[in-house]
């Protein structure tokens, strides 16, 4: 029973971490810009397909066609934002969350078309795929001990970036107030574009993490859907929260998929968010801001 029962949090916390990450670049955006991106997924997926190509297509050493892929989907981040989101900025938000969701179609439609990735699905070779480690009775997975791991290393970095560098205190201000950073002369726009580049690596390094569990395939994207709920349970505005929620999004899937009737872990998800969204309107670390009218 204690065996079943750390198998499974153990699943769902490796899987909940892959939605927090997804969640941490709908966060990092939305902070930076007010604007939700619903690409993200998408781009997670064009990141697990970039690894894909460096190490599998082009025979890098998986040690640097993953960080290669992360660099190429940063820049791949920054160039979206310049060619694509810059130019609508100043128009209604509806507008910009209907481009976002346009690229995300687009980049599906286009990985589908390209040779060597189509619609088929790959298996993205690791160093630990397949491996276990064995505590008593109590079978680990090398492959989600490695994704929990790599998350907390992750977000160690991000912490250090946010804290102690210029461009992360930078990137803190412009989420804070724009136009205040902008007369402190803060380049707002080069941050925005750099914040969309850290978006996108960040993408890319959960598609490498869920690859090797989902495999590697146009449609894996869609994971999304569930990171959403994820920003929202955590608090939209909140990066610590987007972690959390994705942590207890992918509890709560593990333990439904187990123990509750088929069907149940699709919509866990989204009874967790309406749930919360009753209880506590502005998220678990969302900030309740009291306008007056």
């Amino acid at each position: 029973m204690l065996n079943q029962l750390l198998q499974l949090a153990l699943s769902g916390v490796a899987v909940g971490c892959v939605y927090g990450l997804i969640a941490l670049g709908f966060v990092l955006i939305y902070k930076a810009t007010e604007t939700v991106n619903f690409a993200q997924g998408d781009m997670m997926m064009v990141g697990a397909f970039a690894a894909l190509t460096f190490t599998e297509i082009l025979g890098f050493p998986f040690w640097l066609g993953v960080p290669a892929a992360i660099l190429a989907m940063g820049l791949f981040g920054m160039l979206i934002e310049k060619a694509v989101l810059s130019p609508i900025l100043g128009q209604p938000a509806f507008s910009i969350v209907m481009v976002t969701i346009g690229l995300g179609t687009v980049l599906r439609g286009v990985v589908s078309m390209v040779p060597g990735w189509g619609t088929d699905t790959h298996a993205l070779a690791t160093p630990y795929s397949g491996q276990v480690v064995n505590f008593g009775e109590v079978v680990l997975s090398i492959e989600q001990l490695t994704i929990i791991a790599d998350t907390a290393a992750l977000c160690l970095v991000l912490y250090l970036f946010f804290r102690f560098t210029r461009i992360g205190v930078a990137m803190q201000a412009t989420s804070q107030n724009q136009l205040a950073a902008y007369y402190m002369g803060i380049p707002v726009r080069r941050i925005n574009m750099l914040i969309w580049g850290i978006s996108a690596a960040v993408a890319a390094f959960a598609g490498v993490l869920l690859a090797p569990i989902t495999f590697v395939h146009a449609n894996m994207g869609f994971v999304g859907l569930k990171a959403f709920p994820a920003a929202v349970v955590g608090g939209f505005g909140s990066v610590p929260g987007a972690i959390v929620g994705g942590l207890i999004i992918g509890l709560v899937e593990s333990f439904a998929g187990f123990y509750l009737p088929e069907g149940f872990k699709d919509i866990m998800a989204y009874i967790v968010v309406l749930l919360v969204l009753v209880l506590r309107p502005s998220g678990l670390f969302g900030e309740t801001r009291n306008k007056k009218v």
